[in-house]
């Protein structure tokens, strides 16, 4: 089904999907190779969207995040996958009978539901910062480490794990400097650690980034002393996208790493409502892309064995009780269609 046959109607799924990233392609790619109907709702704002590159991906080192996506969605729509611009304002319902209302009001109904929105990252407000995020100002050593090695190295710091990330850039460049900016010098294990690996550490608030012909050079205190730096590496606080849960009773809960919120699931994405299932950023906050297909794939392997064992389990209620109601009901519904009574309906 086109998305302009969807326009104006009602539609029912065995699977819709709140998301087209990684995650939520690669979920409908294995439910669609298995002969699922499904339905992909994309808003089209990726996490990764203002990088260039992407990174770590095996056989797609370095290929735009765009690309990968528009790859995706042909790859999807060979197994009739049908893939819809827009947002997804709410879901509601229960397994076999969900509900989600997109932005235009449409309604589509779904036997499952899977959440794949991933999140927004919440950066700190240092002049500068967020225009350069995913370019000198990066947060992953996996996925820009490489990038920005042998570079002067500035760490900001933004919660409890900026000495560990402070460590991690270490292994890429011999120039690291930590930059506790609102927070505590560290003391302790940490300060001797940070020491051992030669390691600076310069106290003071960053209130800006200074940037010299389209690069960064370095970082502004309140004090006016600006530390050199050719890379910034900044842990964002990331927040998942999952409005659309709240009338299902699935809020986001602060991560026990305290680097974000994430809707909880479990190792196949299942979440603590039956039949809505999660995967990718929404729910693993250090998920890059190559973790999130890996992860969408297996919820879409998850879900699809859930609709069998459901189906299984209402094939031998039939076969037990073949004249109840509800096999009647069913029967009814396979000779009639939209006949009753073995007349056919009037056409207008």
């Amino acid at each position: 089904m086109t998305e302009q046959e969807l326009m104006g109607n009602r539609h029912d799924y065995d699977v819709v999907i709140v998301g087209g990233g990684a995650a939520g392609l690669s979920a409908a790619l294995t439910l669609g190779r298995v002969r699922r109907s499904v339905l992909v709702v994309d808003s089209g704002q990726p996490r990764n969207a203002p990088a260039e590159h992407m990174h770590g991906f095996l056989s797609r080192d370095g290929m735009p995040p765009g690309s990968l996506l528009e790859r995706g969605r042909h790859e999807v729509a060979a197994y009739g996958v049908t893939v819809v611009t827009g947002a997804a304002v709410s879901a509601s319902g229960k397994p076999d009978d969900f509900t989600v209302v997109l932005g235009d009001e449409r309604r589509v109904r779904a036997r499952r539901l899977l959440v794949t929105t991933g999140g927004v990252d919440e950066l700190p407000d240092v002049e500068g910062l967020a225009a350069r995020w995913g370019r000198d100002v990066v947060h992953c050593p996996y996925c820009h480490g490489w990038e920005v090695r042998d570079e002067r190295i500035g760490v900001l710091a933004t919660g409890p794990m900026s000495v560990h990330q402070a460590l991690l850039f270490r292994q890429l460049s011999d120039d690291v400097t930590l930059l506790p900016h609102t927070a505590p010098a560290p003391a302790g294990e940490e300060a001797e650690q940070l020491a051992a690996r030669g390691i600076a550490v310069v106290p003071g608030e960053v209130t800006a980034l200074e940037v010299t012909a389209d690069r960064l050079t370095g970082v502004r205190l309140t004090t006016g002393q600006v530390v050199p730096v050719g890379a910034l590496a900044v842990a964002s606080y990331l927040r998942p996208r999952a409005e659309l849960l709240a009338p299902l009773g699935l809020k986001p809960e602060p991560h026990p790493s305290g680097m974000g919120e994430y809707i909880p699931a479990d190792a196949n994405g299942l979440t603590a409502v039956p039949g809505v299932w999660a995967a990718g950023n929404v729910t693993d906050l250090s998920a890059n892309v190559i973790a999130s297909t890996a992860a969408g794939a297996r919820a879409g392997a998850m879900i699809n064995a859930d609709l069998i064992a459901a189906e299984a389990r209402a094939a031998v209620s039939g076969r037990r009780q073949p004249f109840s109601h509800e096999a009647e009901a069913r029967n009814a519904e396979r000779v009639l269609g939209t006949r009753g009574h073995g007349l056919a309906t009037r056409q207008e």
